[in-house]
């Protein structure tokens, strides 16, 4: 199974890294997408770590991330830089979809 998780707070990362990790431990393949508020958890290094995972992908809304002035500097080229077109992709191709 492919587990979307749309992040648009930043109230939620211990929920975040939990299911993450135990979505994993079951062999399910992740991708998040950060926007909005959501974008500030990119500023969190635990929160990056989850882009080293194996089966775990992540991108966020530049827009989001300008607004919320989050500097792109120092987030990790593993984590895509990008619009809602990678939102839009996620929800194609996952086959469910949490939002925190």
């Amino acid at each position: 199974m492919k587990l979307g998780i749309l992040v648009n707070t930043n109230k939620h990362r211990e929920h975040i890294l939990g299911l993450a990790k135990a979505a994993r431990a079951k062999g399910h393949e992740i991708t998040i997408f950060n926007m909005d508020e959501g974008t500030k958890l990119l500023g969190d290094t635990t929160f990056r770590s989850l882009c080293g995972m194996d089966g775990v992908s992540m991108s966020f809304c530049d827009h989001s991330a300008k607004k919320t002035e989050i500097s792109s500097e120092g987030i990790p080229p593993e984590i895509v830089c990008g619009s809602q077109y990678n939102n839009a992709v996620m929800i194609h191709e996952t086959d469910k979809i949490v939002i925190l």
